[in-house]
């Protein structure tokens, strides 16, 4: 597992996320944003990738990686920081949390559906106990 990734953890909207509901981010130019990838790779496969997987595979299909040269690609891409999910603009922007399970797989809940409001409470859909953190504003306080 990598920095990125967590467990047992909700990733609430952001404080200051205008969002009422969950939103499809939209493509742009016939293209997927950073955001439309994410959500449909968590969306489409719910509990199927970590953090980590979501954030680097989204970056290698935009920067063209063959899929041969991805370990090692990977591995020189986890060599820095990098941001979490807190900092998506699924939980930011588009009204999307964002859960991982105790093995670190994740899914994403709308925020006006009755899965969100329980793990918002601290209880994940099969009955334990998470740790909640909010998506990070937009802007500084």
């Amino acid at each position: 597992m990598e920095k990125v990734d967590y467990t047992d953890t909700f990733i609430t909207v952001s404080p200051d996320s205008t969002a009422s509901t969950g939103q499809v981010p939209a493509e742009r130019g016939g293209k997927p944003t950073v955001a439309s990838a994410m959500y449909h790779l968590l969306a489409d496969n719910p509990y199927r990738y970590r953090s980590s997987d979501v954030i680097f595979d989204v970056w290698a299909d935009r920067q063209d990686i063959a899929d041969d040269d991805r370990p090692e690609a990977r591995a020189q891409f986890y060599a820095r920081s990098r941001a979490c999910l807190r900092s998506s603009d699924l939980p930011k922007r588009y009204g999307w949390g964002i859960h991982a399970d105790s093995a670190g797989f994740l899914a994403v809940y709308a925020v006006d559906s009755d899965e969100y409001r329980g793990l918002v409470a601290g209880t994940a859909p099969d009955g334990t106990a998470v740790t909640v953190r909010p998506g990070m504003r937009s802007s500084r306080r």
